[in-house]
C-alpha cells in the first residue's frame, strides 16, 4: 500500500483539508510534516465546519491516526485548544501521537516574532506573528526545545536558559522589551507534559512499521510550495520545507517509500502576505473572485490577494514536487464569469519567459501573458462527474491541465464535502 504525499501548488489556501478529507476513507495515518499553526484547513462535514490550524485534517476521520511528525514546531496551547475544541464537538482525538523531536514554540519565540515584524517596517515579510520563523531559527541554531525535552526538568531549564542568555538581549536592548524569565517559560511548558506525555512518541518507526505492514500512510503538507524557505518566493516565503522533499525529512521515512504526490491548486491563484504575484488582480475581478470564495486566511482573518490561474506555477511544482496528479479545487467560484484569463507565460522588460524566472527581481517585475477561455453560467455545484460540467467548464480544465505538467485527478465543484468530481482515483 502506499505513501502519499499531498502538498499546496501555489501560496497555499488551496484547499489541501478537502482533498485529505477525500482521501480519508482509505488511508490508515495521517501525518502533518512540517509548519505550525501559522496555516489553517477549513473542512466542511455535513452541515459542521472545522478550522483546523495545527492538527493533520485526518483527525476528523474516524479510524485514522493523526501524526505530528518531527519536521512540526508545535505551539502546545493551541494544541490543546483545537483538541478541547474537537473533543466538544464530538470527535475523537484519542489517536494522536507527536513526534518527541518536533520543536517546541514557546512564549519567547511569539514575542519575537511580533516585535521583528514590526522593527521591519515597510520591508515586513507579513508572517503570522505565531512564533513559526523562530522556532525554526532556534532549531537551526540548535537552541531549540524539543518535546522530550518536557520530560526532563533539568534537560528543560538548561536550554531555556541558554535560549534566553541571548534572546533578552534582544528584547531588553534592541526592542525595549522586558526581560523573560526562565521560570516562567520552564514552568508553562511543564505544566503540560502529563498530558502530553501518552501522545508523544518515536513517530519515524511507527511510520515505518505502519507502511511494512501495508497501511497506508498520508503526508499532508502545511503551506505551499510558492512559500517553500528553499524554492518558494524567498524572503516571502515560510520558514521550513513545504514541498514533497520535507515529507522525508519532516517525518524520517525513506525517499523510496514515496509512491504518489498529489498537488492541490485552485482555479485561481490567491496569497496572503507580502511577495510576488504576477497575476494578481486589483479591480472588480479580484473583489469578485475573493467574495464568491471567501478568500480569507482560515488563521488569520486577513483577506487573500487574488489573480488568475497561473500555469507556469503550476509547471514547477510539477517539477520540484514529482506531482502525479493534481486535485483542482474551487472551480465553481469562476461560474458567472464571461470570459476567464489563464496565465501561460510571463513578460520581463520584452523578455517572454514561459518558466519562472529564476532571478527573484525578474520575478518580482514580471507581467503576466494571458490566454482567454469562456467562461459558464450553469451553476456546476452539483456535478459529480466530468459530463456533468458546461462544455466551457470541461475545457477550461483540459487546457489548464495541458499546460500544468500533471493529470488533474479530482475537480472540486463546491464546499461540501461530497462537491467533488473524480477523473482519475489518487491511489491508482
Amino acid at each position: 500500500m502506499p505513501a502519499i504525499v499531498l502538498i499546496g501548488a501555489q501560496w497555499g489556501d488551496e484547499g489541501k483539508g478537502k482533498a485529505t478529507d477525500l482521501l480519508g476513507p482509505r488511508v490508515d495515518y495521517v501525518v502533518k510534516f512540517n509548519g505550525g499553526n501559522n496555516a489553517g484547513h477549513t473542512v466542511v462535514v455535513g452541515d459542521e465546519k472545522y478550522a483546523l490550524h495545527l492538527l493533520p485534517s485526518g483527525i476528523l476521520t474516524p479510524g485514522v491516526t493523526p501524526i505530528i511528525a518531527n519536521g512540526v514546531v508545535v505551539d502546545i496551547e493551541v494544541l490543546f485548544d483545537e483538541l478541547t475544541a474537537l473533543s466538544s464537538r464530538g470527535v475523537d482525538v484519542s489517536k494522536l501521537r507527536i513526534s518527541a523531536n518536533a520543536h517546541v514554540i514557546t512564549q519567547y519565540h511569539r514575542t519575537l516574532d511580533k516585535v521583528t515584524e514590526r522593527f521591519l517596517g515597510k520591508r515586513q515579510i507579513g508572517t503570522t506573528g505565531r512564533g513559526i520563523g523562530p522556532a525554526y531559527a532556534d532549531k537551526i541554531n540548535r537552541v531549540g526545545i524539543r518535546m522530550q525535552d518536557l520530560f526532563d526538568e533539568n534537560i528543560l531549564r538548561q536550554k531555556v536558559e541558554g535560549a534566553l542568555d541571548q534572546k533578552n538581549h534582544l528584547l531588553l536592548k534592541i526592542y525595549n522589551r522586558r526581560a523573560i524569565g526562565v521560570d516562567e517559560i520552564v514552568d508553562d511548558l511543564l505544566s503540560y507534559a502529563d498530558r502530553l506525555r501518552p501522545m508523544v512518541t518515536d513517530t519515524a518507526l511507527l511510520l515505518h512499521q505502519a507502511l511494512d505492514a501495508g497501511d497506508t500512510v498520508l503526508f499532508e503538507g502545511g503551506q505551499a510550495t510558492m512559500l517553500d524557505v528553499d524554492h518558494g518566493t524567498y524572503p516571502f516565503v515560510t520558514s521550513s520545507n513545504a514541498t514533497s522533499g520535507g515529507a522525508v525529512t519532516g517525518s524520517g521515512i525513506a525517499p523510496n517509500r514515496i509512491d504518489r504526490v498529489i498537488a492541490v491548486v485552485k482555479a485561481y491563484t490567491t496569497r496572503v502576505g507580502a511577495g510576488p504575484f504576477p497575476t494578481e488582480l486589483f479591480d472588480e475581478s479580484g473583489e469578485f473572485l475573493r467574495a464568491k470564495g471567501f478568500e480569507f486566511g482560515t488563521t488569520t482573518g486577513r483577506p487573500r490577494r487574488c489573480g488568475w490561474y497561473d500555469a507556469p506555477i503550476a509547471r514547477f511544482t510539477a517539477r520540484i514536487n514529482g506531482v502525479t496528479d493534481f486535485v483542482l479545487t474551487k472551480l465553481d467560484v469562476l461560474t458567472g464569469l464571461e470570459t476567464i484569463p489563464v496565465c501561460v507565460a510571463y513578460d520581463v522588460d520584452g523578455e517572454r519567459f514561459d518558466e519562472l524566472p529564476v532571478n527573484q527581481s525578474d520575478f518580482h517585475h514580471a507581467t503576466p501573458i494571458y490566454e482567454e477561455f469562456p467562461g459558464w453560467s450553469e451553476d456546476i455545484t452539483g456535478a459529480r462527474t466530468f459530463d456533468d460540467l458546461p462544455k466551457a467548464a470541461q475545457d477550461y480544465v483540459l487546457a489548464i491541465e495541458a499546460m500544468s505538467g500533471a493529470r488533474i485527478s479530482a475537480i472540486g465543484v463546491g464546499p461540501g464535502r461530497d462537491a467533488i468530481v473524480v477523473r482519475h482515483d489518487l491511489l491508482d
